[in-house]
């Protein structure tokens, strides 16, 4: 098929600088677990989108020094020639499919720990991390500004050397050079602080070194948050952001622009809960106002008709996108190729996010399997081991891991049957997508039907079957199929079985008219009264996203946890907004704090750190401690 005409302008070169860009879709930085330390991984992952049909291709954040260091998080680094030799593999791999390497030149300031290199980082003014626990810098010198300055001029000419494309300074995120414009961190009464132009100077003069060092080979980048989103005292678009793009813009080949700091990243990287797809052109729109350079948008691109109508409008030159792309790497080529039912839309979940939150270990994706995995196991998203077997294979559950199996199984040429009881494939997601927020992590389940339908139409062999009766092992046995995999998922425990105590809760049945599961609140049977306890001992989203839809319906909501609320949305970087939500609507935690027992119309709980709540050893034959003095009930 070929593609719709209205998308023609996506497919547009674009100059930057002494590089051209084959198209306007451009992978921006974004973490993997790769760094410079697994190069494989790195070059394989990059050029598979490469692949794909994206012009640009990006490490993540690239440390220029030691003293930059943010181990145990896993960034790429250029300190020496090793790294050179390791990020090579990288652009060599992506040069043979015809696209641009592009490498972000990052100093922290404050917010590199320093855990491994044990250096002093140095910044504007002396000031602690906010995001990081425990991490302070030093207020530079005259002397620190030009060192440092020659770090960022010594890792461009090696990142040329590498083979990169594109050189970015990384200022967005309240990194180093955005700390020197920002006042929030910037408190210096010299020619580097105070009115804007001196507050721009440090970054200033590290484009000018830079590009003067390699800006007749590469195209020079800088990454500029032209928003804070923290009001006056800090950077707003309308003011400093505005007036920063004029000083620099002669200095830079392209914008990359985002919004936010680190502390609150989601604000950039916002996840579907909170963010619908583009939200971040607003700001963007700035830019294009007073910047003669092409700027480049992000904001979680998933739709063809958006990113032509931001491009067509004049709000940005080049679709910019981290999680579209791990997503679904061939997002450009199936755009060109007219199959745009065929992309695998990023949800949004952030848990790619989460990988690199946590510390580090290789990124994972809820929609693409594969991500992660393009070197170790030589997985491709596209491609499929062809199976030489006769074999008919029987999946039982078409939820969320029974559907993809299908779908691999069948795209490898097995005679699959698909067989659920439900009426609709996707399993408990059905549900989820009812929850406040989570109506396009439905996408997950929308690609699958999508793909299964046709891949059925291509194999008449193979079967959806749904709305079909329970199977028993006998039935499973006398069915016929030579394999069988059995994704019928799990259900939560109906007696309160749980993490803390790893035994059911005295009273706790979920067969009474009084107590729910989460399935027995979507399933919507069951009368739920106005005063509403929510026991938690989940750390992700369940609990607020149920407290959030109660309260919306009018409840009551008290979350009683026993394992910090929420704490896996800190990873995904949907905590800040959601503790907002239920300070909104007025859901009272009490924390640190677990069920003993239920009866009729209440709840004993007990604080998990009160008197004679931990056992402590005390020698042979000596009691423990006394019960813990702490429970009470709640009505």
């Amino acid at each position: 098929m070929a593609r719709d005409p209205k998308h023609d302008i996506l497919f547009e070169p674009i100059q930057i600088g002494p590089k051209t860009l084959r198209n306007r879709f451009y992978q921006v930085p974004h973490c993997i677990g790769a760094g410079s330390d697994k190069p494989g991984f790195q070059a394989a992952h990059r050029s598979l989108k490469a692949e794909g049909g994206w012009a640009a291709l990006n490490t993540e954040y690239c440390s220029i020094h030691p003293e930059s260091d943010d181990t145990m998080r896993l960034s790429a680094r250029i300190w020496d020639e090793g790294d050179v030799r390791n990020l090579k593999a990288m652009t060599d791999e992506v040069h043979k499919h015809g696209a641009l390497a592009g490498v972000e030149l990052w100093y922290g300031g404050a917010h590199a720990p320093n855990l491994e290199s044990r250096a002093t980082s140095r910044g504007p003014s002396q000031y602690a991390s906010e995001f990081e626990t425990l991490s302070y810098c030093k207020e530079m010198d005259h002397a620190d500004i030009k060192q440092v300055q020659q770090y960022y001029v010594d890792a461009a000419i090696r990142a040329r050397d590498a083979g990169f494309d594109i050189v970015y300074v990384y200022g967005a995120h309240s990194y180093l050079p955005l700390q020197f414009l920002n006042p929030y961190y910037n408190k210096r009464t010299d020619e580097y602080g105070g009115s804007l132009e001196n507050r721009a100077r440090f970054w200033l003069e590290t484009l000018e070194q830079v590009r003067a060092a390699v800006g007749k080979d590469c195209a020079i980048a800088t990454r500029f948050a032209i928003d804070t989103i923290y009001g006056p005292g800090q950077i707003e678009a309308e003011v400093d952001g505005m007036a920063f793009i004029k000083l620099a813009d002669h200095l830079v080949d392209l914008w990359d622009v985002d919004v936010g700091d680190i502390a609150e990243w989601g604000e950039d990287a916002g996840p579907s809960r909170f963010y619908q797809q583009g939200h971040q052109i607003p700001w963007t729109k700035f830019v294009k106002q007073v910047s003669k350079k092409p700027v480049l948008g992000v904001g979680r691109f998933t739709d063809p008709e958006k990113m032509t109508e931001i491009v067509t409008k004049g709000y940005a030159d080049i679709i910019g996108a981290a999680r579209p792309s791990i997503s679904d790497p061939f997002l450009p080529n199936k755009i060109n190729e007219g199959r745009v039912d065929d992309i695998r839309v990023c949800i949004g979940c952030n848990v790619c996010i989460s990988r690199w939150e946590i510390g580090g270990p290789p990124m994972i994706c809820t929609q693409n399997a594969t991500a992660g995995e393009e070197y170790r196991r030589g997985w491709h998203p596209e491609k499929f081991r062809q199976t030489k077997s006769s074999d008919a294979v029987l999946v039982v559950g078409a939820g969320p891991s029974g559907a993809e199996a299908a779908r691999v199984l069948m795209e490898s040429n097995y005679v699959v049957h698909l067989y659920d009881t439900a009426e609709k494939i996707g399993g408990h997601i059905n549900s989820l997508v009812g929850l406040p927020g989570l109506g396009e992590w439905g996408y997950h389940r929308d690609y699958r039907e999508t793909q299964l339908n046709k891949l059925v139409k291509k194999n008449k062999d193979s079967q959806i079957a749904l709305s079909q009766k329970p199977l028993t092992a006998d039935d499973v046995l006398e069915y016929g199929a030579e394999k069988v995999i059995i994704a019928t998922g799990s259900s939560w425990n109906t007696d309160g079985n749980n993490c803390l105590s790893h035994e059911a809760i005295p009273g706790a049945d979920a067969s009474l008219p009084d107590q729910l599961t989460p399935e027995q609140v979507f399933a919507g049977k069951k009368a739920i009264g106005k005063r509403v306890v929510i026991l938690n001992a989940d750390s992700y989203f369940m609990a607020p996203s149920l407290a959030e839809k109660l309260a919306l319906e009018g409840h009551e909501v008290t979350i009683v946890s026993g394992v910090h609320l929420a704490k896996y949305m800190e990873f995904t970087l949907e905590y800040p907004n959601m503790m907002r939500r239920l300070h909104e609507l007025n859901v009272e935690e009490i924390g640190s704090h677990f069920c003993s027992r239920i009866e009729p119309g209440r709840m004993e709980i007990y604080n998990q750190y009160g008197d004679g709540s931990k056992r402590s050893y005390r020698g042979p034959g000596v009691p423990p401690r006394d019960p813990n003095k702490t429970h009470h009930w709640i009505e």
